[in-house]
């Protein structure tokens, strides 16, 4: 059985023997619950305790990628900038819609006191919200190490980028050494993050213990909700890419979606940009006519760098904790956020998608102020919405190779 089919099955049966337990009214079964549950926090506390040395270090690292990737030539530095374009435009869309979502169709009630009553966060107040003024001063963290030592994610990864940059204007060799102890530093926290999630089949069950005890089934119409909410805004950022593509003239919008059409689904069923790589190269090639030193630079980089659905859909799972928690998010903290999010999209990439997952979304909840332990149940349908969001990073890849090819062709002409 696949990990991923192993925490679905221990979703299922947490919240089923959870329920069972209600029903059956036992003194004795009862405290045995009250014994697992907090075994759920301990393994999402674990995983917690990787969070600011990975984000510092693969943010050093991919950041230092970046700006090789850029000074390679005209167009590296052109295709990044289209990245960053389209991460910010993403961002900007899922701070508008998410939030429209919500408040148009809330999520019910009783499903989200279900679910959340084995996050073991219901009596915790929530953080105060700084004025913009002093949020703003507080983007620059005065001790880098306190900030990290407190949470703060966003003065983090401020410092992250400064740090990540200063590299790229220092002597090759100590480039290379300072880059290559972070990458080790990475590699080291993704192996811890992938050892704790070798227990997440039983920090899950712990959780949904919780869940189908204090709150019975209900808690599967808030997991569907969820299911729902990040697959349509994968989807929406899907379609997006369409008239987008279109605004080449050598390709028409029907073209685009059929030369798409067979790369997205190799998409669906690797669930991996990486893998679906020559399939794009091959319509690119073969669909679009592109010039091959556009296709063969811009698709391997958008591979590598570039990662719409994550920041769509990290920004959209965090908007759902707080909606789940009935907590009205600040534009101070939908704009943390939002740059947590597109930081944070940039080394999301080489890692399964369940390190990716918690890499990417727990920042953001802890740099909003939000709960996190309802995180690993989420993570538990998480396989669902990611095909969607394959599917909407390889669409969005084509795009992109799509436009710097027909700028590649008009500086030619």
């Amino acid at each position: 059985m696949s990990p991923t089919n192993r925490i679905i099955l221990s979703l299922v049966l947490g919240l089923g023997l959870g329920a069972a337990i209600a029903a059956l009214g036992s003194s004795d079964l009862a405290r045995i619950v009250a014994v697992l549950q907090p075994v759920g926090t301990l393994w999402v506390n674990a995983l917690r305790m990787t969070v600011m040395p990975l984000v510092f270090s693969v943010l050093v690292t991919g950041v230092a990628s970046a700006a090789s990737a850029a000074n390679a030539g005209k167009l590296a530095a052109r295709t990044l900038a289209t990245f960053l374009l389209f991460l910010a435009g993403a961002v900007v869309a899922g701070a508008l819609i998410a939030p429209l979502i919500l408040d148009t169709f809330p999520i019910p009630s009783s499903a989200a006191a279900a679910l959340r009553a084995g996050a073991l966060t219901l009596n915790q107040p929530a953080p105060d919200i700084a004025p913009v003024g002093e949020w703003l001063i507080g983007i620059v963290p005065v001790n880098p190490v306190q900030a990290a030592a407190e949470g703060a994610v966003l003065p983090l990864i401020v410092f992250a980028l400064f740090f990540a940059f200063a590299t790229t204007r220092i002597a090759p060799d100590s480039r290379d050494r300072i880059t290559g102890f972070f990458q080790a530093v990475a590699d080291a926290m993704i192996t811890i993050v992938k050892w704790i999630l070798w227990a997440a089949p039983v920090g899950v069950f712990a959780l949904a213990l919780g869940v189908g005890y204090h709150g019975g089934l209900n808690a599967a119409g808030a997991l569907l909700y969820y299911i729902v909410l990040l697959s349509v805004m994968c989807l929406l950022a899907t379609g997006a890419m369409y008239p987008i593509a279109a605004l080449s003239k050598d390709i028409t919008l029907p073209r685009f979606a059929r030369g798409a059409a067979s790369a997205q689904v190799v998409a669906a069923s690797t669930q991996s940009s990486l893998a679906t790589l020559p399939a794009m190269l091959e319509v690119a090639h073969k669909e679009f006519r592109l010039p091959t030193g556009v296709a063969g630079l811009v698709l391997p980089l958008a591979v590598s760098l570039f990662r719409v659905s994550t920041a769509i859909a990290n920004l959209s799972a965090a908007i759902f904790v707080a909606a789940l928690y009935g907590m009205e998010l600040t534009p101070v903290q939908i704009a943390t956020g939002a740059m947590v999010s597109i930081a944070t999209s940039i080394g999301s990439v080489g890692v399964s998608s369940q390190v990716s997952y918690f890499f990417g979304v727990m920042p953001i909840c802890l740099a909003m102020g939000l709960p996190v332990e309802v995180l690993a149940l989420l993570l538990a349908v998480e396989v669902l919405p990611d095909v969607f969001r394959t599917i909407c990073n390889v669409t969005a890849d084509l795009a992109v190779t799509v436009l710097l090819g027909r700028e590649r062709r008009a500086i030619a002409r």
